[in-house]
């Protein structure tokens, strides 16, 4: 499936919350980077309600970037795009600092595996806050 077959998701409000990819008979559930969250399809009613309950929160979460010499970064996600993911680097909350001129990385979409979410039991030490 290309991406052009994708199904847009909408809230009430009319923000987009991720698509529903075609499979057979059913759907996957396709965030806003663009992952899957479903690993088998499900029908349309049950994609609907796993975007819902997705949300749009994710986008706000901290992240770490895998760079290309290996190290890791600690980012935010600044936009999102079918064009691609612009992350900020997030040092000690420099992303939110009005005036920060933080380091950008430009992502493809779908947002690559380097980028991944972080969670208090996977965070490498020197990334703690």
């Amino acid at each position: 499936m290309t991406r052009s077959d994708w199904i847009e998701h909408r809230r009430p409000d009319g923000e987009l919350v991720g698509w529903l990819e075609p499979d057979g008979d059913g759907f996957h559930v396709v965030d806003l980077l663009g992952r899957r969250h479903t690993s088998a399809p499900v029908d349309y009613a049950e994609a609907e309600r796993a975007l819902e309950e997705l949300g749009i929160g994710y986008l706000a979460d901290r992240y770490s970037l895998q760079l290309e010499d290996g190290t890791e970064r600690r980012v935010r996600i600044s936009e999102v795009s079918l064009e691609g993911v612009v992350v900020l680097a997030d040092d000690f909350g420099t992303a939110a600092v009005i005036g920060a001129n933080p380091d950008s990385y430009e992502l493809p979409f779908p947002a690559p595996a380097e980028l991944r979410s972080l969670d208090a039991a996977s965070l490498p030490r020197d990334l703690l806050p």
